[in-house]
């Protein structure tokens, strides 16, 4: 029963990568869509849950991202209003989900981990075609509970959407309950409508590059002016990182009358709790011309260097921010990056900061 289930909620809301490539028997096909939607003929109250779940794979090389895609049906408009995590950080380091325009490759799974090792004769890519849409639509870590989209707010996807397939990217960082066989099937519960929503959400990660020295406490700094001509409206923020994490924080940068700029908290969380998407502290519009900025405080204690990078021994420092907009399409910018230190800081003379706040980083 749940394995029709399944197969009767791909048909409502995706088509699974697999289908698209004519391995279903297309005619069980027409039978099965119609005779979910001649259940519920009115738009409006059309909403669900689709699982979208790793097919039962069994990494065995440590440190390992795997992805797997399904094609969004181009009929029709959702808007995905809720997630629910299927996974634990026993088994998932964490979970990534992409909005693409195309897929990384057309397997049903590939390594995505893009600098990370591959197993032999794997397939690899991105989680995202190359010269595709791109966007992160959710991020879980550390037996986050499920997120919830403020009343009114989605993200769309589908028909009228550049986001055509969907990606879901699980990071195994140790694999040795999988050397007996076992297998995974970690994901996550999409929960979603078809009733059109006019608050869009979108997802921006600021994020850096770098270093962190030997033996000592370092600041990862990323900032990106908002040059579009739109509004956002932040409701929610999630912070990233791998052991040396100490503190991430989030502002929002705008000069006042006096050409003096302002900084405001959006969030500021140890990075080693549950990596959930928490409420804003500000949930004030952020304009054209304002700034986002983020900061990784870094603490190490080991005899080495320690570069950014996908698995364990490396770092991480990302800044997630979830907004929506009253009105036309979320931002065109969806990741912001800097080269991180040694090379980038807030304090350079080229960044367009300046009056940055002493932030406290031993407290929250």
């Amino acid at each position: 029963m749940a394995l029709l289930l399944f197969t009767f909620y791909s048909y409502i809301l995706l088509w699974n990568a697999i289908t698209s490539f004519g391995l279903v028997d297309p005619k069980l096909n027409n039978y099965q869509r119609n005779e979910i939607y001649n259940n519920n003929d009115d738009v409006e109250d059309r909403t669900g849950s689709f699982p979208f779940l790793m097919p039962f794979v069994s990494p065995k090389t440590p440190d390992l991202y795997l992805c797997t895609p399904i094609k969004v049906d181009p009929t029709t408009s959702y808007y995905i209003v809720g997630y629910k995590p299927n996974a634990t950080m026993n088994t998932a380091h964490h979970m990534l989900l992409y909005g693409c325009g195309e897929p990384g490759t057309t397997k049903e799974t590939w390594n995505c981990g893009e600098m990370s090792k591959s197993e032999p004769g794997e397939e690899t890519g991105s989680p995202c075609g190359p010269h595709s849409h791109s966007q992160i639509l959710y991020a879980w870590a550390r037996d986050a509970p499920r997120l919830d989209l403020p009343e009114g707010v989605g993200f769309k996807v589908g028909k009228d959407s550049q986001t055509k397939y969907l990606v879901l990217q699980v990071h195994y960082a140790h694999v040795d309950k999988f050397r007996g066989g076992a297998t995974d099937d970690s994901g996550i519960f999409l929960q979603y409508t078809e009733k059109p929503l006019k608050k869009l959400a979108g997802t921006l990660l600021l994020g850096t590059d770098g270093t962190i020295p030997a033996m000592r406490t370092e600041h990862m700094e990323a900032a990106c002016e908002i040059t579009e001509n739109k509004t956002i409206h932040p409701f929610a923020y999630r912070t990233h990182t791998h052991a040396l994490g100490k503190v991430v924080s989030g502002y929002r940068v705008r000069s006042n009358a006096q050409g003096v700029q302002e900084w405001t908290l959006l969030g500021k969380r140890d990075p080693l709790t549950p990596q959930m998407f928490y409420n804003v502290e500000d949930t004030s519009p952020i304009i054209t011309g304002d700034y986002v900025a983020a900061r990784c405080t870094m603490k190490s204690t080991r005899h080495r260097a320690t570069g950014i990078g996908p698995t364990s021994e490396d770092e991480m420092c990302n800044f997630y921010l979830m907004y929506y907009v009253d009105e036309g399409e979320p931002l065109d910018m969806k990741y912001c990056f800097s080269q991180g230190a040694p090379n980038y800081y807030w304090d350079n003379p080229d960044t367009g900061l300046h009056n940055i706040p002493h932030i406290e980083a031993s407290t929250l």
